[in-house]
């Protein structure tokens, strides 16, 4: 869903760019409160994880395929949507300057959709199933799972709009396309955070919110990240995205070809020129090793003097 150049018009980048610094700035503030709890080397591994899940495309039906966009799963294990929003934040700044991977121009729109109303749609409705079911621990997964589908699909009536209000694609086309897309992915979605946290509520309660617990180490979690991004992400479909699919059934791809923004990007398309399979190795190695970093700073940066 990561929205490229070319696709939505300048008021309507303008203004979602004012909205997203707006989200983080409130969110740079607001993320002290549970970085009082939460320590840098969480938000450090779940952004990292998130970027190499975002690099293993799944396919859907159609020829059309879709990945982890992670906003209910960061608000979940970061117990924070504030941190959750930093987290998305972060990964889709790092992909849009080193990789290429959404327009710069379209940055606030993306940072809009995924790192604000994803995340916040994922939070509030998993609060929400959560109170429905019981409040046992036990169906958290449940709960997120849920919620992160419904999140990819408002995340992409978000984006429709923003089209439509370009005038990039009539209003009632867009949102009927892009909605139908994403709910297919949203399947996908559900089910890797469900998974994700039942994974973590057996294995390593220390990652998630709740009772303060002592880090239990970075073995398990580094070496998982490092095996998403340089070996799993090597079996990522190559089917066209949701919002690549519904641009070139409605015929607007091509805007994304006229419009270049003169910023270097060394590792476009996750790869390396001349090095194949293992430029995208390196690639994500490289990018999820500075998402850690970025991340880790923020945290450090946002912490109480007190923490």
């Amino acid at each position: 869903m990561h929205i490229p150049d070319g696709f939505v018009s300048v008021p309507v980048a303008g203004a979602t760019g004012l909205a997203s610094a707006a989200a983080l700035f409130i969110a740079l503030g607001r993320s002290q409160d549970a970085f009082g709890i939460r320590r840098a080397p969480i938000l450090g591994l779940t952004t990292a994880f998130i970027f190499a899940a975002q690099m293993i495309n799944f396919p859907v039906a159609g020829g059309t395929s879709g990945h982890l966009l992670g906003g209910a799963l960061a608000a979940v294990v970061l117990g924070s949507p504030w941190a959750g929003t930093l987290c998305i934040a972060t990964v889709l700044i790092i992909q849009a300057v080193l990789f290429a991977d959404g327009g710069i121009t379209a940055l606030g729109a993306n940072i809009l959709n995924m790192a604000v109303i994803g995340v916040w749609v994922g939070w509030v409705l998993t609060q929400t199933l959560q109170r429905l079911f019981g409040g046992s621990k036990g169906r958290l997964p449940l709960a997120a799972g849920i919620a992160a589908g419904v999140s990819v699909v408002v995340a992409s009536i978000a984006c429709a709009i923003e089209l439509a209000l370009s005038g990039t694609a009539p209003a009632g086309i867009v949102l009927a396309a892009m909605t139908g897309t994403h709910i297919l992915i949203g399947i996908g979605e559900g089910l890797i955070t469900g998974g994700v946290l039942v994974y973590l509520a057996r294995e390593r309660p220390d990652l998630l919110p709740g009772e303060q617990q002592e880090f239990q180490g970075w073995l398990v979690p580094v070496v998982s990240i490092l095996l998403i991004a340089g070996v799993l992400s090597l079996f990522a479909s190559a089917w066209p995205d949701g919002l690549e699919r519904v641009a070139e059934n409605l015929g607007f791809i091509d805007l994304a070809e006229q419009v270049r923004v003169a910023v270097p990007t060394p590792l476009a398309d996750y790869s390396i020129e001349g090095l194949g399979t293992i430029g995208t190795s390196i690639a994500g190695l490289v990018g999820s090793a500075v998402c850690f970093a970025v991340a880790f700073g923020i945290a450090k940066v946002v912490k109480p003097n007190n923490a």
